[in-house]
This record gives C-alpha cells, sequence and structure tokens, in this order.
C-alpha cells in the first residue's frame, strides 16, 4: 500500500468536503436571508406566515368568483357569433 499516495487523497478528500461545506454554508445564509425578506413583505401586506395557505385559497376563490361575474356580464350575443 502507497502511504503517501492514500494520504494525499485523504487530504484532498478533506479539502473538497471543507469546500462543500462552506458553501452550503454560504447558501444556507442566503437563504435565511430570503426567507427574512419574504416574512417581512408578508408583514407588510398584513399576513402571518402561518396563515399563508388560507389566504392562498381565499385569493384563488375570489379570483374565480371575478372570472366568473366577468363572463356573466359579456354580452350573450357576442358569444354566440
Amino acid at each position: 500500500m502507497d502511504y503517501e499516495k492514500e494520504l494525499s487523497q485523504l487530504k484532498e478528500n478533506l479539502e473538497k468536503a471543507k469546500s462543500l461545506k462552506y458553501r452550503a454554508e454560504a447558501r444556507l445564509e442566503q437563504l435565511k436571508q430570503q426567507e427574512d425578506e419574504i416574512i417581512k413583505e408578508l408583514n407588510s401586506l398584513g399576513v402571518k406566515p402561518e396563515d399563508l395557505d388560507q389566504e392562498i385559497m381565499k385569493l384563488s376563490y375570489e379570483i374565480e368568483k371575478l372570472f366568473k361575474d366577468a363572463n356573466e356580464l359579456l354580452p350573450k350575443d357576442l358569444l354566440e357569433k
């Protein structure tokens, strides 16, 4: 067994692992900042993060209702041509 080669390979793998760790930490920090920005934006809109699913459902319902109302207001004779 070539101990020098084995040691060199271990050092190389350790450097790769360190590099991956630093990149993962930087990405985690970036994602945390993004999360903070999204939470601030939600707060400015008056929506709590835990109520987000409910708010999305409410807005989807409102959009569907507005489309339905708009279609009902269109003259029927225009649609038949």
